[in-house]
């Protein structure tokens, strides 16, 4: 029971690390930014210069001269503006804990580097039409290029964020569990059709709303834009305006990060749906595209791509609405430009915004003097036409809804296998080959790709019927061994129980399990850690490498297979001798796979099927029970048998 109740609670936390999925990755955001600087007018530009200088004041050493620095090596030195809003919400969980992990840690240097590299990996690799929706033509070899093209790009894609996770995992330990909790890199469903912009803002903003990127943005804009009008209509000492500065900018950059984020397919489709449908509906449009409305043009549509997919349309797209928004910022903070029309809010702190948008799951009360009153409103919904028209919620007209291989599931597994055996169970028998073949059904927690799909965070038991064939070495030298059949086998043909199950492990097999009591000591620190062990372990040795025809995966100590023979008393074995003797015994073979390859995966909407084949080893431990005949004699010594294989599965399950 205690073994049970461990187990229990592995489960959870390991459901409780699922993510509905990060938005654009580090360089995209920070590409998007860099595109909105370059691109403002020499006005608005003079005023971003000086407003990132009097920022920078005291922090000169971690912040970068130029806000939107193109110079930056793979081992960057500083932080300019631009990287803040790829380290906004993905790294930190408000302006406030943004400004600290910049001035403060030492490791988000190592993110902003491991982004960098992510940016020369990506570059490489063409954003494609998937295959799916590929035309196909008549020129059958046309379609298999056009095929063979798309998975390599995509292989190519998933080992390149593969790389980038696992590196930004072990920089950053908190990554993934940022993103767990609520829907704030997401925009919320319309819901109705006939739910104009100003409706959908307001329902965005209202304190008590389920969090949403939009309502993120929205409210950090807001908190840029007050502190911005005291910049204008104050008379403050240069160190308390360098302070503001610094504020204003944290929390615009902060509140970009989440207007950027609306520009991703997969952030688009809409929140509702659980865990496994908002990130499997998350990555299908990320990868297969999404066509939109914005509210500012719903005569033509656009098509937009998601996380890891952008392209230069997609950032050009993205970056005029993130220009205006740090156009309406300059413009307040100088009084010029219709920015004289926001009304100075001399409440607004000289620090950045701390909302938590990690833990909150709804919109908070703004505190007294900084609610938004109607003067605001033209510059939230300037902000906001530009963006796309949300997909509808549940029920008619519905945008199609897609799963991941995430949640409880039953299942079918069947393989067959064969092994080349180091001997018998006796000293003097030789090696030789056997097969096998099983059926089992499985239960199980599906956790794959938590972060991406090299990860492998799932969980089974499972339970069936196994035979095996008659080994190929003969015994000799006995005379019972003449009359032939399957006794005349070394290991003759048997029936037995087959058992398996499968588990992550952060260093060790087993790990997870043992440490379980920590979860109620520092939950933060083991979550961390079966997050890690879903996506690797500790040393990535067990991350999948995709490839154009499947994907490759080291699996030593993930999978356990105890299969059990003769425990009914009907297997035996001739043991030669001057005297053959008949032995009744029993067996059980321990299989471990090592190396596992893919080469097929279909999931439906609560269906997956999956080919595997595996390299394996193990040892087939008999137990000697008793001499048959003749009888009376003495029970002989049997040895173990080591093996090495190959196992050819398929696997079914059923998602619930």
């Amino acid at each position: 029971m205690r073994l049970l109740a461990t187990i229990s609670l592995l489960i959870f936390v390991l459901a409780r690390a699922i993510s509905p999925a990060l938005g654009w990755v580090y360089p995209e955001h920070r590409e998007i930014t860099q595109l909105a600087v370059a691109g403002l007018d020499p006005a608005h530009r003079a005023m971003f210069d000086a407003l990132w200088r009097e920022a920078r004041t005291g922090g000169e050493q971690r912040l970068c001269a130029a806000g939107a620095d193109d110079t930056l090596a793979l081992k960057p030195a500083c932080i300019d503006w631009a990287a803040l809003s790829a380290i906004g919400g993905d790294h930190s969980c408000s302006s406030a804990d943004m400004l600290d992990v910049v001035m403060t840690s030492g490791w988000i240097l190592d993110v902003a580097g491991i982004g960098a590299q992510l940016k020369i990996d990506l570059a490489d690799i063409p954003v494609e039409v998937p295959v799916e929706q590929a035309p196909q033509g008549e020129n059958l070899v046309a379609d298999v290029q056009r095929r063979v093209a798309s998975e390599t790009a995509r292989a190519k894609r998933l080992n390149a964020l593969r790389a980038a996770d696992n590196r930004l995992l072990r920089a950053d330990p908190a990554y993934v569990s940022r993103a767990t909790g609520n829907n704030a890199h997401f925009l919320l469903p319309r819901p109705s059709v006939d739910t104009d912009v100003t409706t959908y803002a307001e329902l965005t903003l209202r304190p008590g709303s389920e969090i949403s990127a939009l309502g993120v943005y929205a409210s950090y804009h807001l908190s840029a834009l007050q502190k911005a009008s005291r910049l204008a209509n104050e008379q403050l000492a240069p160190e308390q305006r360098d302070a503001l500065a610094r504020a204003v900018l944290a929390d615009e950059a902060f509140a970009l990060h989440f207007l950027e984020d609306i520009y991703a397919a997969g952030h688009v489709a809409g929140t509702w749906g659980d865990a496994s449908q908002r990130k499997g509906t998350h990555d299908y449009y990320n990868e297969f595209g999404l066509e939109v409305f914005t509210w500012n043009r719903q005569a033509t549509s656009i098509v937009l791509m998601g996380d890891a997919h952008i392209r230069p349309q997609d950032a050009d797209l993205a970056a005029q609405a993130v220009r205006v928004s740090l156009e309406q910022v300059l413009d307040v903070a100088n009084a010029v430009a219709g920015g004289e029309s926001f009304p100075h809010t001399g409440a607004a702190p000289a620090v950045a915004d701390s909302f938590d948008v990690c833990r909150s799951d709804r919109m908070p009360q703004r505190e007294a003097g900084m609610t938004a009153p109607d003067e605001v409103r033209p510059f939230l919904e300037e902000a906001l036409l530009p963006t796309a028209v949300p997909s509808l919620g549940p029920g008619l007209g519905a945008m199609p809804r897609f799963r991941s291989e995430v949640g409880p599931f039953a299942g079918v597994a069947a393989s067959i296998d064969g092994r080349y055996i180091s001997g018998g169970y006796l000293p003097s028998q030789s090696g030789g080959g056997m097969g096998g073949l099983d059926l089992s059904v499985r239960v199980g927690l599906g956790l794959d790709g938590v972060m991406d799909d090299a990860g492998d965070g799932l969980f089974y038991v499972q339970v069936g019927f196994r035979a095996d064939s008659p080994s190929t070495t003969k015994v000799s030298g006995s005379t019972l061994a003449q009359q032939g059949g399957n006794l005349s086998a070394a290991i003759p043909a048997r029936f037995g129980l087959a058992t398996r199950y499968r588990m992550p492990f952060y260093l060790v097999p087993g790990d997870l399990l043992i440490l379980s009591p920590m979860y109620f000591i520092a939950p933060e620190t083991y979550r961390g850690m079966a997050v890690t062990a879903g996506n690797g372990g500790l040393i990535p040795w067990q991350l999948g490498l995709a490839t154009p025809i499947g994907r490759l995966q080291f699996v030593l100590g993930r999978e356990l297979g105890v299969n059990f023979y003769g425990f009914g008393g009907d297997d035996r074995l001739i043991v030669p001798g001057p005297d053959s003797e008949l032995l009744e015994y029993s067996s059980t073979i321990f299989d471990v796979p090592v190396l596992e390859y893919r080469p097929y995966r279909s999931f439906s909407t609560n269906q997956s099927s999956t080919l595997l084949l595996q390299l394996t080893t193990g040892a087939d431990v008999p137990h000697a029970r008793k001499v048959v005949e003749p009888a009376g004699a003495a029970v002989p010594n049997v040895d173990a048998i080591w093996y090495v294989g190959l196992r050819f599965a398929f696997d079914w399950r059923y998602y619930f």
